[in-house]
């Protein structure tokens, strides 16, 4: 489930939506939408990418959790 920053409005609304569509472009948007709800990330405080997001965590820090967790080159992160 794609979630929207709520109210704020801004440049983290924007990192967001560049979150999603980098999550879709390297895993595929079925995968994807499953591992960010599914998978749980230790580095993440044992959330899954959707609740750490929904948890207020930098959208960056959790892409770099993602990328950390499955070996995503760096030149993608």
């Amino acid at each position: 489930m794609r979630r929207a920053a709520g109210s704020r409005v801004s440049v983290e609304g924007v990192r967001l939506q560049e979150f999603w569509s980098r999550l879709d472009r390297h895993f595929g948007s079925m995968r994807a939408q499953s591992m960010a709800r599914d998978h749980v990330f230790a580095v993440l405080g044992g959330r899954t990418a959707v609740d750490a997001l929904d948890a207020g965590l930098p959208v960056r820090k959790v892409w770099l959790a993602i990328c950390e967790e499955y070996d995503v080159p760096s030149k993608e992160r």
